[in-house]
């Protein structure tokens, strides 16, 4: 299996759900690069997801632009995690949620040795924010902050 072309894969999604055109956010400003300062055998992991995953009994996500936090127990048990977007097909998420959300891979990962661990907690959100600046004032700060407090050496970024 090839690459998957992702642009005109979510114009089309978007254009099935009734949407207008996706319209994409153009940042001209090249991001910081940080080279990791040790193997990832020895590194702490954390995550944040976008694809609307939350653990039974938590609030579902419930709109567009929804730039709310789910925090995920790092020990949840698979079976207890859901989850909701308006802007994916939710069948594969509903039947694994690791192909949105892959911690039983991460996990098996630091049984293997190849990661040192992974943060206590994990972080999603429901993608489809139109606001890069409700992102990047708000969302992301937060984020930030939060892998901070955790003292993890790396972020797995699964978006949707």
């Amino acid at each position: 299996m090839g690459p998957v072309d992702y642009i005109p894969r979510i114009r089309d999604n978007y254009a099935r759900l009734g949407y207008k055109a996706y319209n994409w956010v153009e940042h001209r400003d090249t991001a910081p690069w940080a080279p990791l300062c040790k193997p990832l055998s020895e590194c702490r992991l954390g995550m944040v997801a976008s694809g609307g995953i939350y653990v039974a009994g938590q609030v579902a996500f419930h709109h567009k632009d929804d730039t709310s936090i789910r925090e995920i127990p790092a020990d949840v048990d698979t079976k207890d995690l859901r989850a909701t977007h308006f802007a994916y097909d939710l069948s594969d998420a509903r039947t694994d949620p690791n192909v949105v959300f892959p911690i039983d891979t991460l996990r098996r990962l630091v049984r293997e040795g190849f990661l040192g661990g992974l943060s206590s907690r994990f972080h999603t959100f429901m993608g489809g924010i139109y606001s890069s600046r409700r992102v990047t004032e708000d969302l992301a700060p937060r984020l930030t902050g939060r892998f901070r407090e955790d003292g993890v050496d790396a972020v797995l970024l699964v978006p949707v």
